[in-house]
């Protein structure tokens, strides 16, 4: 699927709803990158945060996977979703 920019904060929306359900997750999010949970509200809307949600999510492959087969999609969704982000197309390897 290609992302539109529409979809990609789609995406990026039903993976924070799905990170906000999972206990164990859900602080390691907030401690990693500093948000709380009004954060998270105020952050829905934001196609910056969900661009940080996406890239919280991809570094664990687990995550991905359990995050992916929850939400109905494919495990590369999040990273095509990542790149139509703002950030997203930014890869640096050094």
């Amino acid at each position: 699927m290609m992302y539109t920019r529409d979809s990609a904060e789609v995406l990026g929306l039903k993976v924070l709803g799905w990170l906000a359900a999972e206990e164990e997750l859900l602080p390691v999010f907030l401690g990693a990158s500093g948000a709380s949970e009004s954060d998270l509200r105020a952050g829905a809307t934001d196609p910056v945060f969900l661009g940080s949600v996406l890239d919280f999510l991809m570094m664990d492959d687990a995550w991905v996977v359990r995050a992916c087969d929850a939400i109905g999609v494919g495990y590369d969704a999040p990273m095509q979703a990542r790149q139509v982000l703002p950030g997203g197309a930014e890869v640096s390897w050094t």
